[in-house]
């Protein structure tokens, strides 16, 4: 049987708006994952939210993009500035507002980390997948 495979990708103004324009429950509910709909948004909206406050350019477009291959769903979220890398940091005080976004892309996802591209940088997570409902 061939490897199952589908991908969405998807590009958004550096914009406050786009995080939840980005988020992509409907896609892992489309394709078979409805399990994962919660898992996901938050993943995109947390990559989308690093790649915004982090990556951004004014006229520069950020890309989100989830891709299914066999048994892993990843998401990836190309920005602009590839000298910013992701770097969890510690939350200090309980009511910081900021801080804890890889910390939540780790508890969720298998694995994640920032790709190099000639002209910025791509961060993902990839989450397991079980067999589609």
């Amino acid at each position: 049987m061939d490897e199952l495979t589908r991908h969405d990708v998807r590009n958004y103004p550096p914009r406050q708006d786009s995080v939840p324009a980005a988020r992509a429950a409907w896609l892992a509910v489309a394709w078979g994952y409805p399990d994962l709909a919660g898992d996901v948004t938050l993943l995109t909206s947390e990559l989308t939210t690093n790649a915004l406050l982090h990556g951004s350019l004014r006229d520069r477009h950020l890309r989100v993009g989830l891709h299914l291959a066999g048994a892993v769903l990843r998401i990836e979220v190309t920005d602009p500035k590839g000298e910013r890398r992701p770097e969890p940091r510690a939350v200090v005080a309980d009511d910081e507002q900021y801080g804890r976004g890889l910390q939540i892309v780790n508890a969720l996802s298998e694995r994640w980390g920032a790709s190099d591209r000639v002209v910025g940088k791509t961060e993902w997570a990839e989450l397991a997948l079980r067999p589609p409902v």
